[in-house]
């Protein structure tokens, strides 16, 4: 079974010779283990991209406070300032460049790059390589809430949506069109999956009433994958948080697989729901207890109970792979280790 094989089967819920991987390779582990961060994810050979040594990086030497601490601020090109505590973790909005929703009309969105005719042809290359290679492809296309609270904050966002104010509606509009360029890029290059990601819940619910997700997310979501959807592509979905009660409508606007925070739900049923739906996913060790605070062995527990639960073997689950802040390094070669053991 070729690799993009094995992905596409385990996207769609058919058995597997061996369970998929896909890794992330996040600054902060080569910050924190250096290269042999590099020879450990060498052993173990992904199915989404090839393996490819990164060198350890570290803060530039301004971004320490007073206190010899970590502490940077970068604006972004849509004029958000945003503040970093940790080195190669996304960090939080500072500063928004949209304060009162009267000035949404004015505010001017930077051009969605990489989507002019020489960005496009560009990202085609990239894809048509990868995919020579047996590489299962996917593109990035934005998100939507999570861009809303990063221009404009988390209260107005919300306040607004609830009182049906109608700036917030154009500005989600207008996000959700530069993402749209980003679809019909992915589609031109003929990547096998679009991916989105817009966290949603707490570690308990939903941050708003579902009915409030179904009216005003779902139809813009709907009308972004729609393109995609119609050319058989598959719908990576990750939003962190508890998302259980929109999951059936995910599903109803093309979703094919979702990358959720496992630990905010009940495994178990979790793996029984999504099956039942026909939602793949994507199985991301529990970072903030077991792979920061646990123990080696209790890393590779958890990884076969995982393997178990969602019955990866027939499909419908993979393992994604990353180096966050505070993992020990023997945690790691847990996690890498057994998901090999698990591939053989």
């Amino acid at each position: 079974m070729t690799r993009r094989e094995r992905v596409k089967n385990a996207m769609h819920f058919k058995s597997v010779d061996k369970v998929p991987v896909r890794f992330y390779y996040c600054p902060v582990g080569y910050y924190e283990h250096g290269d042999k961060l590099n020879d450990l994810y060498a052993t173990l050979p992904g199915d989404f991209e090839p393996f490819r040594r990164v060198p350890p990086i570290g803060p530039a030497p301004g971004d320490y406070d007073s206190d010899g601490k970590y502490h940077a601020f970068r604006t972004d090109a849509w004029g958000v300032t945003w503040e970093y505590r940790i080195f190669g973790i996304t960090g939080i909005p500072h500063k928004h460049p949209i304060s009162y929703a009267e000035e949404i009309e004015n505010y001017v969105l930077p051009k969605a790059e990489g989507c002019d005719k020489a960005g496009v042809l560009d990202f085609q290359k990239r894809i048509s390589e990868r995919k020579s290679q047996d590489y299962y492809t996917m593109a990035g296309c934005g998100s939507l809430y999570e861009q809303l609270i990063a221009l404009y904050g988390d209260e107005n966002v919300l306040c607004d949506i609830a009182l049906g104010e109608k700036e917030i509606g154009i500005l989600a509009d207008r996000i959700t069109e530069r993402n749209a360029q980003f679809v019909a890029r992915a589609i031109q290059a003929e990547a096998d999956a679009i991916t989105f990601g817009d966290d949603y819940g707490s570690e308990q619910a939903l941050l708003m009433n579902p009915e409030t997700w179904r009216e005003f997310f779902k139809p813009r979501l709907k009308k972004l994958f729609q393109p995609a959807v119609d050319k058989g592509m598959d719908i990576h979905f990750h939003s962190c948080g508890k998302i259980w009660d929109i999951l059936p409508d995910l599903k109803d606007i093309g979703v094919t697989s979702i990358w959720p925070q496992i630990p905010a739900y009940n495994m178990q049923d979790l793996a029984a729901r999504c099956r039942e739906l026909g939602l793949a996913v994507e199985v991301h060790t529990d970072r903030a207890r077991t792979m920061t605070y646990g123990t080696p062995k209790e890393v590779e527990e958890l990884v076969k109970r995982e393997f178990d639960t969602f019955q990866m073997e027939k499909g419908g689950a993979w393992f994604y792979v990353e180096a966050d802040n505070g993992f020990p390094y023997e945690n790691l070669e847990a996690l890498v280790n057994t998901i090999a053991y698990l591939r053989k």
